[in-house]
This record gives C-alpha cells, structure tokens and sequence, in this order.
C-alpha cells in the first residue's frame, strides 16, 4: 500500500489568485485588503510622489484583474506575494519613463524647495556611522543596486526588472559596489 504525500495547503494569497483568475470579485477585494498596504509601503520606499505611488497602485492591481489566470504560483518557485511586486516594479519603471519625457517641472512645483528623496531618508536613518557614509560615497548606480539587493532584500531578478537592467549588469554593479564598500571601509 502506498502513503500518498500530502501537498502542504496553498498560501492564502495564491489561492485568492486562484479565485481572481475564474473571476471571484470577493477574492479580488480580499486579495487587495492583504496585499495593497505592504506593496504601497514597498513602492514608497522607492518613490515620493503619492501620485505616481497610487497610479502604480491602480496599474498593478488591474493587471492582476486581467491576468490572474498567468500566475504560475510555486509550482515555478514563485509566491503570490512575488509575483504582484514584479508586476508593480514595472509599473513603477514605466510611470518613471512616462514622467521622464515631460521634463519641465508642472508650474506649482518650480517654486519648490526640493527635499530629499524617501529613499535618500530612509537610507541615512537606516544606515549610519561609517557605513552610512561610505555607502553615501558610492556612485550613485552603484548605490541603488548594492539598496536594493541589501537594504530591500530584493533578488538580482527583482533588481534587474526595478532599475530597469540585465541580471548581468545587476551582477557586476553589486560586485563594484562592495569592492569600494571595503576599500572604504579599511
């Protein structure tokens, strides 16, 4: 007699998805009462407009709407949670490249003091002393790779498709930039 394995119960969220694919809108409205607080701190974190925050917000959870029925789930290795902060790091990179082409700054922000970026906040409350500033020294590409990778704990995967660049190109800046960490810090 042979003892089938049990399967260990599916994540909450990807069942949701499961549910969002057939068409569920009460397990779309529970999806995003579980995710959309932790994915808008995410997205925060890399962006200070609360504007392009909730777009990205709005893009993203559409996508989920249209696509649900793609999310392979852990049967590729991969989380629900996972695969909503791909499609949101997208959004936010295609949002940046939409806002890049205007260039002039909307009137009522020309007469604006600019203040630091969230991220360069969040940095230098999380990271002080010594290492605060030798991370500070980097160059600036150098910096978001080694943030993102290390502060974040996001995957080279994750990285590439956020900064918009090859897993290789991620790779070698994470490599430079913990070679000059150490030089830095000798």
């Amino acid at each position: 007699m042979r003892l089938r394995k049990k399967r260990p119960p599916e994540p909450a969220e990807e069942h949701l998805l499961r549910l969002v694919a057939d068409g569920d809108r009460a397990a779309f409205d529970e999806l995003y009462r579980r995710t959309a607080p932790w994915l808008a701190v995410r997205l925060r974190r890399r962006c200070a407009d609360e504007q392009i925050v909730a777009e990205v917000m709005q893009e993203t959870y559409l996508a989920v709407w249209r696509a649900a029925g793609a999310f392979a789930g852990s049967a590729v290795g991969g989380s629900a949670a996972g695969w909503l902060w791909t499609i949101a790091a997208r959004r936010l990179v295609d949002a940046f490249r939409r806002r890049a082409h205007h260039a002039e700054p909307p009137v009522a922000a020309a007469g604006r003091v600019t203040a630091p970026a969230a991220e360069d906040e969040v940095l230098a409350a999380a990271v002080g002393g010594e290492v605060g500033d030798a991370l500070r020294t980097l160059a600036p590409e150098l910096r978001q790779v080694l943030q993102a990778l290390v502060l974040d704990g996001l995957s080279v995967r994750e990285t590439s498709v956020l900064l918009d660049l090859p897993e290789g190109t991620v790779k070698t800046r994470a490599r430079r930039a913990r070679i000059a960490m150490r030089r830095a810090l000798a």
